[in-house]
């Protein structure tokens, strides 16, 4: 969208009365599809603050009622609306890290990285528990670790960090340790 278009969207008020329609009925039917949907539309208009927040927090509020079912049932697959729980379950991590909350991030992290049905992604978050247990704050993983520079090939994994400055593979087997021990430590947050 162009200023322009945005302009329009912002000032339109069949648009905004629909967005908020949207926004009460995906809240009242918890519906985490149209919820983020309304999110990003809040995010790109830089609409209503306070309303963002609270769209957000429904978003949180939704995928938590529902993690012990998938913990106990299911993994969590890209090609289903199984992404926006994906979504939430990652940024709240990434939100949880970048206010030094080492343990909730890396708490969040390994439960998503052990629910999920994707190795690519899996791998990912196996490198960000990795950096959590070396106690590496966001920033400096974003600017040590993380290639900048490369965008991701697969749309699907836009809203996830999947490129760094090493081969993972090697750097996951490296790791192993690392990881092994997190699982010995965290694998209580699995069990039912």
């Amino acid at each position: 969208m162009d200023k322009e278009q945005l302009h329009n969207a912002r000032t339109n008020p069949d648009f905004l009365k629909y967005l908020e329609e949207t926004r009460v009925d995906a809240i009242n039917t918890k519906n985490i599809v149209a919820l983020y949907e309304v999110l990003d539309s809040f995010l790109i208009l830089d609409l209503d603050e306070e309303k963002i927040n609270d769209i957000y927090q429904n978003i949180l509020q939704i995928s938590f009622e529902n993690v012990e079912e998938i913990i106990a049932k299911r993994k969590l697959k890209f090609d289903t609306d199984d992404l926006y729980y994906i979504r939430a379950f990652y940024e709240h991590a990434i939100e949880k890290w970048s206010y030094e909350n080492i343990q909730g991030a890396k708490e969040l992290i390994f439960v998503l990285s052990n629910i999920i049905e994707d190795q690519t992604l899996c791998n990912a978050l196996k490198s960000h528990l990795i950096a959590l247990s070396k106690n590496l704050d966001l920033d400096t993983f974003y600017q040590k670790e993380v290639d900048l520079s490369s965008s991701n090939s697969d749309e699907k994994y836009g809203y996830f960090i999947t490129n760094f400055n090493y081969d993972l593979e090697k750097y996951l087997e490296n790791n192993m340790n690392i990881l092994e021990k997190e699982y010995k430590n965290l694998k209580h947050l699995l069990e039912n």
